[in-house]
């Protein structure tokens, strides 16, 4: 199996500039990370994205992380709502992770394997400041066996996510 038609023509029509990687099977982030540095050992765990899907109150969307970082959610709460109070929005009082059956039923890919992108999920983005300062990044693609790499530069404009710091280290 390779990626989707529907990412790939997503893609195509955002005019990306992308490579498909093949690996094997990998879970996380981070083991995706690990295995494609024995391919490529220029690639930093710093340039893949771990895509969370993150429940607030009642509302959904992606937090992206460096593969070698955990989720403040602390920290992305307090990211969130600055952005929520400049627009007169309700704050948020908690933030979790989505449930393994809610994004089975309604994220395109794989659990653990998410696409981070808006026009496909229809989910708004927020991303660590870390993963906004690389030349590379690499993104799910809905599979377990591959992942796309993306320059950083055209994924900020192309999906517009709101920069935050939410990572830490492990």
């Amino acid at each position: 199996m390779s990626v989707s038609k529907k990412i790939l023509d997503y893609l195509k029509k955002k005019k990306y500039k992308f490579e498909i990687i093949e690996h094997k099977t990998t879970y996380t982030a981070f083991d995706t990370a690990r295995t494609t540095q024995k391919l490529e050992k220029k690639i930093r765990p710093e340039e893949f994205i771990k895509t969370l899907i993150v429940k607030a109150d009642k509302d959904y969307f992606l937090a992206l992380v460096p593969a070698s970082r955990k989720l403040d959610k602390n920290k992305l709460r307090k990211v969130v709502n600055t952005v929520r109070k400049k627009n007169k929005e309700k704050l948020y009082k908690s933030i979790n992770l989505a449930k393994e059956a809610w994004m089975k039923k309604n994220i395109i890919g794989k659990v653990g394997a998410t696409p981070a992108f808006k026009e496909l999920t229809g989910l708004e983005i927020y991303i660590d400041a870390v993963l906004a300062k690389q030349i590379n990044i690499y993104v799910g693609s809905g599979e377990y066996e591959y992942s796309l790499k993306l320059p950083a530069k055209q994924y900020i404009n192309n999906e517009a996510p709101i920069k935050g710091s939410f990572g830490v280290k492990k």
